[in-house]
């Protein structure tokens, strides 16, 4: 009976001594393990500013006046851009000219998969041509060709912007970099859907609209840029972009046009990184 005592004090002293240090070895042990290095989702932040240069395919304007009883198209109709950063781009606001600018985060350091909200500010014109007029004007019938100009009272300008906006997903590859890492060159495809945003401004047949910005219809888009980047901080982009754009409820007078359209950009932004961990 005294040696089960005995036993049982020694096993009681035991376990209170365990349950004493076992704080005091858990604390060490953590102490000898190295910090844990803070996560960042976002591994980068960048913006820029650029200027583009803009072709366009044809396109077939559709004309809805009910109150007018017209109902007819432009057909296969050429437009051209308004670039404004060629003559006087020092003298001007900077939004006056075709403009682009980029806010992106590069979220997968390894795969450099990224998003972007990407808007171009770009120019159509629609003007000083011989069009063809075919369907339905003032309640007759009308396939005609017409001298398309602003002396005989037609003009269509989305000339404070056809404004697409796209929200890109973005993928980096590296492709070269200085031994010192001062200077990079990487690829970056983008690709993205998002609104119109066109500012309509027209006179047809001697009908001036109401000029504005509006929601006008969608637009798809895809992109490459060639992009260096110098001393970390600063870049300097050059891309090619494909758009496509479907417009609808544009605004006339007392009516709506529709329309779809092509778009091959070239664009050339200066930006400014913002990097959210030491290294990436």
């Amino acid at each position: 009976m005294k040696i089960f005592d005995h036993t049982f004090r020694n096993q009681i002293l035991a376990t209170a001594l365990l349950i004493a240090f076992l704080p005091v070895a858990t604390l060490a042990q953590q102490q000898q393990q190295p910090p844990k290095k803070k996560k960042h989702f976002i591994k980068e932040v960048y913006g820029s500013w650029g200027y583009n240069s803009d072709w366009y395919t044809h396109s077939t304007i559709h004309i809805s006046q009910p109150a007018l009883g017209n109902d007819y198209n432009f057909v296969h109709v050429t437009a051209h851009d308004h670039k404004g950063w060629n003559d006087g781009l020092l003298s001007e606001a900077l939004s006056i000219p075709q403009y682009n600018y980029r806010l992106g985060f590069l979220l997968n350091e390894e795969k450099g998969w990224g998003f972007e909200i990407n808007f171009d500010h770009v120019k159509y014109i629609f003007a000083d041509q011989n069009v063809r007029v075919k369907g339905l004007l003032y309640n007759h019938p009308v396939d005609s060709t017409i001298a398309f100009n602003q002396a005989n009272g037609f003009y269509y300008y989305l000339n404070n912007g056809a404004n697409f906006l796209l929200f890109n997903i973005t993928r980096k590859l590296h492709i070269w970099k200085t031994q010192d890492e001062k200077i990079k060159l990487d690829f970056l495809g983008k690709f993205g859907v998002g609104p119109v945003i066109p500012h309509t401004q027209n006179e047809l047949f001697g009908h001036p609209n109401h000029q504005g910005f509006q929601f006008g219809g969608w637009n798809t888009g895809t992109e490459g840029s060639l992009r260096a980047t110098f001393f970390r901080y600063v870049y300097l982009e050059y891309s090619n972009k494909l758009d496509y754009a479907r417009y609808s409820g544009l605004n006339i007078y007392e009516g709506k046009a529709h329309q779809a359209f092509g778009t091959y950009e070239m664009i050339l932004s200066l930006g400014i990184v913002f990097p959210t961990s030491k290294k990436y």
